[in-house]
């Protein structure tokens, strides 16, 4: 995950989508500031005077990309989403026998803890999504996306298994993983990585057996 946010796709929150060179900087500005902000003083504390303030446009520029702060926390998520999905792809689809299959998806989960870990952002971005019935919709959508690449790399690894019960193992290791990430960041680091541990040997155990 990038420090600066990838570039907003037309499927995002955003309500104006910049064709022009000039507009898609401050757009990107905007999202910089915002992401910054949040990691600093939590979602609940930015104000959308003070991203402007921060971005040097009018509260009235602000306001023709994003209705609200809701909808940048939106498109936050949602590009923190698809670079996360993008690197989930890079490693299943590689994934040929049972000891990559497991050897890359026990990667995946400590090199998404550690990102966490060191991103303030992406925990506050996490939190408003279980606090908001609306965005809530962002996370699973996620989860049955990346649960469908897992899925697919287990019936490579595994033909013979029964593809509807793969496909619900899928996404419930990938939302359980959402949980058990947010429960782990919210303990010391130690405790936290053992709650890490936990999941990812019983989730390995649960694809070993699928």
């Amino acid at each position: 995950m990038q420090d600066k946010p990838p570039r907003v796709k037309a499927e995002s929150g955003a309500r104006r989508q910049p064709a022009q060179q000039r507009s898609r900087e401050r757009l990107d500005r905007i999202l910089e500031i915002a992401q910054r902000l949040i990691a600093e003083k939590g979602s609940e504390h930015v104000k959308m005077s003070e991203i402007a303030e921060l971005a040097e446009i009018s509260i009235g520029s602000l306001y023709q990309y994003f209705p609200d702060k809701r909808a940048i926390i939106r498109t936050l998520a949602e590009l923190y989403a698809a670079e996360s999905r993008r690197c989930v792809r890079e490693a299943l689809d590689a994934v040929q026998d049972k000891a990559q299959l497991l050897g890359a998806f026990a990667s995946l989960v400590d090199q998404y803890y550690e990102i966490v870990l060191d991103k303030p952002v992406m925990r506050d971005i996490s939190s408003a999504l279980r606090s908001d019935k609306g965005l809530m919709n962002i996370e699973i959508a996620e989860s049955k996306a990346c649960g469908a690449l897992l899925a697919a790399a287990i019936r490579r690894v595994k033909p013979r298994a029964d593809s509807k019960r793969v496909n619900a193992l899928a996404f419930l290791i990938w939302q359980m993983g959402e949980e058990t990430m947010r429960l782990a960041v919210a303990h010391k680091r130690g405790e936290g990585a053992l709650l890490v541990d936990a999941y990812k040997r019983m989730t390995l155990r649960a694809i070993e057996d699928v």
